[in-house]
């Protein structure tokens, strides 16, 4: 197989990866395979960095790679490549025919059913994904030295940077399978990003800003991205340790996302069917406040997380996954929802577009009457360290951000702890912002609880 260059940049055209899947299953079948599926996907991006005016690093990638996943009735094997020669795919699907030949049956195993998979219409949906940004290292690096520029001189207490970065990235995929699926789609993004330090010695603080987009056009002017980042590190000077007390937390929107992903975590198929989740067994309960909702577009135009089908070629539905406070439904694939005696929900591979709101949000819930309905305790804009138990629902991370009097910020604090339980912090949710933000596949206003455990010094 000869590799073209078309003119996106890639160096495998869409139909030779449908060739390579087509031999593959063809392989598969000739050594009695009852089923199977492969992908080929190639990723192509240029990175750059400059830290304080000078270029620090630019990082070119270019990666190939063909999974293959053979059944024999319910054992599964898998293997991979990146190799795409006729004799590298000929080995690989033998590894994986052989892989299954000596694995256990699970009676679970199998690729998705016939009904579940997307359509040809469905598979062909066009969400806009794919905007190629045609930029070179030159160009990239002078885009990174404006953002940072743009930071060390807000203030002139911003002393130092940690750098700034410029990233443009770009993949393509074609699957399929013995059922009768096919599909594949192209898709980018591309981010700039800077981390500004303010002050000096052991009263240094830092923080940083960035904006990703699906296409370049949409991201945020490098100065912007520059100057708020470089505010953002300044706001955090003189900052100071609180006494332990229990009051409300108010989440910045830029980390309740986190809240999002931990419920989304507690309700996927791999923790339910491990029972390795505390809310095992909550469909149709009440496990958030009762004017929280969360819906999930996986078709939005351009969104960070759209996709016409999943991972295992299950079609994709918009949804509602929270009314009222109330699990109307998980997230599977369609191993873990067998394993639950549940249908697939297309989540081979994770969630998509989620949105949490609640009905109590007014249009004017910027920030500012967030804090007016936070009144007196913490307003988190950093959480550090991994302390989120979905097994057990215990939470407890560091934190930084700033004490609020009279709706009012105060000072700003660091070196404290959060803590409480993820059910009970769920159910205390007083009110969502309407200053949303997204972050990932994920898109949430500032989230208030109404009381936390607050451990100072």
């Amino acid at each position: 197989m000869t590799p073209t260059r078309p003119e996106s940049g890639f160096a495998y055209r869409t139909e030779q990866f449908q060739q390579v899947v087509e031999d593959s299953l063809a392989l598969a079948r000739q050594l009695g395979a009852s089923d199977a599926g492969a992908e080929a996907s190639e990723g192509v991006g240029l990175s750059v960095s400059v830290r304080m005016g000078e270029l620090e690093n630019v990082e070119r990638n270019r990666d190939k790679s063909l999974g293959v996943s053979v059944y024999l009735g319910q054992r599964r094997g898998n293997a991979s490549t990146s190799d795409f020669s006729p004799a590298a795919i000929r080995q690989t699907v033998q590894a994986a025919y052989d892989i299954a030949r000596f694995t256990a049956e699970d009676p679970a195993a199998g690729p998705p059913d016939a009904s579940d998979l997307a359509s040809a219409d469905e598979a062909t949906r066009d969400l806009d994904l794919f905007h190629p940004w045609d930029i070179d290292a030159a160009d990239a690096a002078e885009i990174a030295g404006r953002c940072e520029a743009a930071a060390l001189t807000v203030d002139k207490r911003i002393t130092n940077s940690e750098g700034a970065g410029v990233s443009a990235q770009q993949a393509h995929f074609w699957a399929g399978n013995s059922r009768g699926f096919r599909g594949g789609y192209a898709s980018s993004r591309h981010y700039v990003s800077v981390s500004p330090i303010a002050g000096r010695g052991k009263a240094m603080q830092r923080d940083a800003w960035y904006s990703s987009m699906r296409d370049a056009a949409d991201l945020a002017a490098p100065e912007a991205v520059g100057r708020y980042a470089a505010e953002r590190a300044l706001a955090r000077l003189q900052s100071r340790r609180v006494a332990t007390a229990e009051v409300p937390v108010l989440f910045e929107s830029t980390v309740a996302a986190g809240l999002l992903g931990a419920y989304v975590q507690a309700t996927s198929g791999g923790a339910l069917y491990r029972k390795a989740s505390f809310l095992v067994g909550c469909l149709g309960e009440p496990v958030l406040a009762d004017h929280v909702d969360i819906v999930e577009d996986p078709h939005q135009p351009k969104g960070k997380g759209s996709a016409p089908f999943d991972d295992e070629g299950v079609h994709t539905r918009p949804r509602t996954v929270i009314a009222g406070g109330v699990v109307q439904g998980y997230f599977l694939s369609s191993y873990s929802a067998r394993k639950l005696g549940m249908k697939t929900t297309g989540h081979a591979g994770g969630s998509q577009n989620l949105a949490m709101t609640s009905r109590l949000t007014r249009p004017g819930d910027d920030l500012d009457a967030m804090l007016r309905k936070l009144g007196r305790g913490l307003f988190v804009t950093e959480l550090m360290g991994q302390g989120v138990n979905v097994v057990t629902g215990d939470y407890s991370r560091g934190a930084a951000g700033f004490w609020v009097e009279g709706g009012r910020l105060v000072h700003p604090v660091h070196e404290v702890t959060i803590a409480g339980h993820l059910g009970t912090m769920f159910k205390d949710i007083v009110a969502i912002g309407a200053d949303v933000y997204t972050q990932g596949s994920k898109s949430i206003g500032s989230v208030l609880v109404q009381r936390m455990k607050l451990a100072g010094g």
